[in-house]
């Protein structure tokens, strides 16, 4: 499993980003604490705290997520990590 942290700027940010989620084939979940949606769903990732950096997490240790995600990329965590 690997994650990052991503923040948003704008409406447009977070209609990028779900784009560029539906196209990679892995399992995605983003949020922080108790509150976790599926990155797919634009009403999902709008529904949480965008003004917060969100924990992006994937299932899949064959995409790089710093390199597919990189502009949604938080300065709070400078690398994607494998767990």
């Amino acid at each position: 499993m690997q994650k990052m942290y991503v923040k948003f700027n704008d409406v447009e940010q977070v209609k990028h980003f779900v784009n560029v989620v539906n196209r990679v084939e892995a399992n995605f979940e983003i949020g922080s604490g108790k509150r976790v949606v599926d990155p797919r769903s634009i009403l999902g990732v709008f529904s949480l705290d965008l003004t917060q950096p969100q924990e992006l997490r994937c299932d899949s240790d064959e995409l790089p997520l710093a390199d597919a995600f990189m502009a949604f990329h938080c300065n709070e965590d400078r690398r994607a990590e494998r767990v």
